[in-house]
């Protein structure tokens, strides 16, 4: 999620209305050195995020994936990015030529430009190449290259297509896009505009292969201001675009999600008029929504088949246990909970849509539902980090003693690899074979 992911924001729409048998089963880390503020990218064996120092600056990390092992840390800054869309994530790309390539921006002093992009080598740090920026959303995977927008603060601002080894410029776009999609050849940007729309680039060519007007697909009326997010399921991309309410009309934007196929561009299927809810699960792996009707009135919730759009479970909103709650999944994700901070909640089963008894019942939800802005030096107010999940008794309302990994619908998986943040910013991995798929946060 971007705009709409401050947790702040967002959880008003989820919820309120040394014996054998401590051996890991699969190998694990915690690093407790770093304050992860940001995702975690992997690629190769090393994995990267974006940390905040004790003085309120930020930095670069990159890991042994194997082990959690720091290998290096260079500073790291923001130019442009805006609060609502979280601190960026290094890029990490393994180059054609095999080479992995840690991409991030990095602070300047004094002169015209306000910070550089640097290409290191993601197992040294070693500098390979720099390039001066004025403003940007950050760096980003895109196949066997890196792509960074530029100059988003300027009507000039465009999207840069690099070679990762060298940092040469292979082709550009004009105007603002991020990348919701990659393959080794290929990949779907979307361009943030007026009319914004998706567009799928051959990676070395620079030549387009489809474009799809997002308004094409949910109608007129399309805003992102209020955020979006996507998520891959096989040979489809799901989209996600919220609700944005424009303070001068007052009037609300379209949204809702969709299904493009990633080959041709062709909607799939699309569900509009509804809100994505939170924690749940990446669109393109379990997206969980609730509809909203023409006067602004939310319904029940409702987990959706990612590859057809179907309902795999729903409750109605009759059924939503009065207010002060908030939502909590299990693992499967097979229940939904209504999670009340130290008194007993209630649960429900999302494939009959029946109530369940609560004792013994357990669900994942966000540890902390009020929280507070990082207080990062040198950037703007408003920024977040990536939210941490903890694991709650339903019957009880409060967190189970365990410190068993969240499920794999938050953290997804890379590789084998499931990596994740905890309340104080340390980060966890386990290696427990989990096909590669999204998480929460793509």
């Amino acid at each position: 999620m971007k705009t709409a992911a401050v947790l702040a924001g967002v959880l008003a729409l989820a919820g309120c209305s040394g014996s054998e048998a401590a051996v890991p089963a699969h190998p694990t880390w915690h690093n407790g050195e770093v304050n992860a503020v940001s995702r975690t990218t992997s690629a190769a064996g090393v994995a990267m995020t974006t940390s905040m120092r004790a003085d309120g600056t930020l930095e670069t990390v990159a890991l042994d994936l194997a082990t959690g092992r720091k290998l290096w840390a260079h500073p790291a800054t923001m130019a442009g990015r805006l609060p609502g869309m979280g601190v960026p994530a290094p890029a990490i790309v393994e180059s054609a030529g095999g080479r992995l390539v840690a991409v991030a921006v990095d602070p300047v002093r004094g002169g015209r430009w306000k910070a550089v992009l640097v290409g290191r080598d993601a197992r040294t740090g070693i500098r390979l190449w720099t390039r001066p920026l004025h403003s940007t959303f950050g760096p980003q995977r895109c196949g066997a290259f890196v792509c960074v927008s530029e100059n988003t603060a300027l009507s000039r601002a465009r999207l840069s297509v690099l070679a990762p080894e060298t940092g040469k410029q292979m082709w550009q776009l004009p105007g603002i896009a991020e990348v919701e999609w990659s393959g080794a050849s290929h990949a779907v940007l979307l361009r943030m505009a007026r009319h914004p729309a998706l567009e799928a680039y051959d990676l070395a060519s620079g030549r387009r292969s489809w474009q799809l007007p997002v308004e094409q697909a949910l109608g007129p009326g399309v805003d992102l201001s209020g955020g979006w997010a996507f998520g891959s399921t096989g040979d489809d991309l799901i989209g996600y675009v919220a609700p944005y309410t424009s303070p001068s009309t007052k009037r609300v934007s379209t949204f809702g999600l969709f299904s493009v196929r990633l080959l041709d561009g062709t909607v799939n299927w699309l569900r509009p008029s509804v809100v994505r809810v939170y924690p749940s699960g990446s669109p393109g792996l379990a997206p969980v929504v609730r509809p909203v009707d023409q006067r602004g009135q939310y319904g029940g919730f409702a987990r959706l088949d990612a590859s057809d759009g179907r309902v795999l479970g729903q409750i109605s909103a009759a059924q939503i246990p009065g207010s002060g709650w908030w939502l909590a999944f299990p693992e499967r994700m097979d229940r939904l909970g209504f999670l009340k901070h130290g008194q007993q909640g209630s649960a429900f089963d999302l494939a009959t849509g029946h109530g369940t008894e609560v004792k013994d019942q357990r669900g994942w939800s966000f540890c902390v539902t009020d929280p507070r802005p990082l207080p990062l030096k040198h950037q703007a107010a408003g920024f977040y980090p990536v939210a941490s999940l903890c694991e709650f008794d339903l019957a009880s309302g409060r967190r189970t003693p365990r410190s068993e990994p969240p499920p794999a619908w938050f953290t997804g998986s890379q590789d084998g690899w499931r990596i994740w943040r905890d309340e104080a910013g340390g980060l966890h991995g386990v290696k427990d074979g989990t096909t590669t798929t999204p998480g929460m946060y793509g």
